[in-house]
């Protein structure tokens, strides 16, 4: 047996998300993310912003009206999945409406895809990001105070790899890869090319900070039983470490469904992030 008693047919399906929701029913949902975000960039005002000089450090920054919610004195941050080997933030624009409509600025984050770039590169690229991010709300909105970062999946293990970089208030991972060692093992390395040193360094399950920003962390409950212990696994050696985490199942959403709970203004994680924010305003 290759990993928790399946051999190597059985860890690669334990990881294939598209699979366990089926394709078809993955490219009908992807279709209207991309249909959403089409209307939103079309009718929202936003900047694309450089945090770097590769071709995909871009952020999108929709900017939230000062009359309502935060008054864009508060901002979330985003950082797409796809195994950091695929996807774009053009698709996940669509994220953006529940955030201001909560007068919370939106800000999509994007980086380079392996195998162009190391995990490691990713890493540092999404820090890099977050830095400029930082600089960049703090010119136009002169009272920002809070940056809340968030991302799915890979997304969810960046977000972890990050929590602590200045700045950040609080974060969420959303169906996160926490421990690397199974995905090094599966097809997806043929991509990533992930050494035991790296799934060492890079594998936020094996790095609890002594002391943290808030964490939220949330799943699916009908998301891969994999996907489902990596966010347990990881929240249980954040409580043992008494660092501040809520784990957060959503019934009946699977590993791409939980993003309407982000997109929509009454979505659980995006009350679980709302509620974050007002807390750091108190602090």
């Amino acid at each position: 047996m290759l990993y928790r008693g399946m051999d190597k047919i059985a860890l690669d399906a334990a990881y294939d998300n598209p699979r366990a929701v089926g394709l078809s029913r993955l490219q009908e949902m992807m279709a209207g993310w991309i249909a959403r975000s089409r209307d939103i960039a079309s009718s929202s005002r936003f900047t694309e912003i450089r945090y770097g000089e590769a071709e995909r450090n871009r952020i999108d920054v929709f900017e939230a009206s000062r009359d309502s919610g935060f008054q864009g004195r508060a901002t979330l941050a985003f950082i797409h999945g796809g195994y950091w080997r695929s996807q774009d933030k053009e698709t996940y624009r669509f994220l953006a409406k529940g955030a201001l409509e909560h007068g919370l600025n939106f800000a999509n984050i994007e980086y380079t895809l392996a195998p162009q770039q190391t995990l490691g590169g990713i890493v540092q690229e999404i820090r890099e990001a977050i830095a400029c991010l930082n600089g960049h709300v703090a010119r136009i909105v002169p009272d920002h105070e809070i940056l809340h970062i968030s991302g799915h999946s890979a997304g969810g293990h960046l977000v972890a790899m990050n929590i602590n970089e200045e700045g950040v208030a609080s974060a969420t991972s959303i169906s996160g890869i926490f421990d690397l060692e199974p995905i090094r093992l599966t097809y997806l390395n043929e991509a990533l090319r992930l050494t035991p040193e790296d799934v060492a360094r890079y594998s936020p399950q094996h790095h609890i900070p002594a002391s943290s920003r808030p964490l939220v962390i949330a799943y699916g409950a009908e998301e891969l039983p994999e996907l489902c212990r990596q966010s347990e696994d990881f929240h249980a050696a954040w409580k043992a470490g008494k660092l501040a985490s809520r784990l957060v199942c959503l019934p009946r959403h699977d590993h791409f469904s939980i993003l309407e709970e982000l997109a929509d203004p009454e979505g659980l994680i995006l009350k679980e992030i709302v509620q974050a924010c007002r807390v750091d305003l108190r602090r």
